[in-house]
């Protein structure tokens, strides 16, 4: 069963009416002061120029003009796609280039500039503390957060028991994740690993060209292009826990925009801003980046917030999984106390190599 939908929470969107009256009046203010600092029409939205990006643009665009039709009739929105320079550079680790979140450099940098007013980004490729002057304005309902077993071979036998069976010994994997290499090679030391990056259908390409026996993507990567037959093996949290607001489409405003934060806020879904709370205080405790071996998940369960957290070496040698349950409310606070359990309870030298790579 996938654990995100285990949840008594009932998300409640504003009525249609109330997200109306917010654009209304933000349009009427935008055209009454045209020499004003206000909003101007159309908004620019920035976005990643990847397929997936898109997507997920268009899918956040979509939802919001659907509860606010006025906005649609409108024409309140512009696309100003970029590549950034995470897209730019596949061959080397992002860690190795300065970490996950050049996916966001230059969109935040223009966002801070004022050449565009928000930005839609998968919350999992944020940087753990954004830009000054920048705010994560909305997050969205959270799409499945599990990761993905996707194999060249699809005729094996999968045990949904033993994920990792459906691999023979000393199976090639592409993948580009210390957090994912880490968890797998603590369960199969066998396997072997090689760099993989790009888009999603960059790497399928490259799987079925024989590249690698098999590669890890995300779920909700995966159903959200469409490509659902593609989950060969999903992988449950306790096989395989997923990166901190993996699933989430996060969107960033200047925190100075308090009228794009108003109606912004109207659509957010507030079990995704509890979880992700969560999962990002974890992930600020820990000094997370694209080298340390670090995975977070939270859901809302009975009302009450449940919080995973690990810690790994990138060989899969060590790994520490924690857990902590609270109140929704408590989200940040679980976080933090929880990433410092885990940096007590974890061998000094396990930071000192993330922290100072050889």
């Amino acid at each position: 069963m996938n654990p995100d939908t285990e949840t008594a929470m009932t998300v409640s969107l504003p009525s249609s009416d109330a997200l109306q009256h917010i654009a209304a009046e933000a349009a009427k203010r935008s055209h009454a002061h045209s020499s004003s600092r206000r909003n101007k029409l159309p908004l620019r939205v920035g976005t990643r120029a990847s397929p997936l990006a898109l997507v997920q643009t268009r899918h956040f665009l979509t939802r919001l003009t659907r509860f606010c039709p006025v906005l649609r009739d409108m024409g309140a929105f512009k696309e100003e796609q970029m590549n950034t320079s995470g897209d730019l550079n596949l061959k080397d680790r992002l860690a190795e280039i300065g970490g996950k979140g050049l996916f966001s450099k230059e969109i935040h940098e223009l966002l801070a500039l004022g050449g565009i007013d928000f930005a839609v980004h998968s919350l999992k490729d944020l940087e753990t503390n954004l830009p000054p002057g920048l705010v994560l304005a909305c997050t969205m309902k959270r799409e499945d957060a599990r990761d993905a077993l996707v194999l060249r071979d699809r005729t094996v036998k999968v045990d949904p028991n033993d994920p990792y069976a459906c691999l023979p010994k000393g199976a090639l994997v592409g993948c580009a994740s210390v957090r994912r290499q880490a968890q797998m090679l603590h369960r199969r030391p066998d396997l072997r690993f090689c760099l993989l990056r790009g888009n999603v259908q960059t790497r399928l390409d490259k799987l079925n060209a024989g590249v690698c026996d098999a590669t890890l993507l995300a779920c909700a990567g995966l159903k959200r292009l469409g490509m659902e037959d593609r989950i060969d093996v999903p992988l449950e949290p306790e096989h395989m826990l997923p990166a901190s607001g993996q699933g989430i489409v996060g969107v960033t405003v200047r925190e100075s925009n308090y009228e794009l934060r108003e109606l912004l806020s109207a659509i957010e879904d507030p079990e995704a801003r509890a979880v992700a709370t969560a999962e990002r205080s974890l992930l600020a405790e820990l000094d997370g980046s694209c080298r340390t071996p670090i995975g977070g998940y939270a859901r809302l369960k009975d009302g009450e917030l449940h919080l995973s957290g690990l810690v790994a070496s990138e060989d899969g040698a060590f790994l520490l999984r924690r857990e902590a349950k609270g109140r929704p409310t408590d989200a940040a606070k679980m976080g933090r106390e929880l990433g410092i359990e885990l940096r007590a309870n974890t061998p000094p030298h396990i930071f000192e190599k993330i922290i100072n790579p050889s």
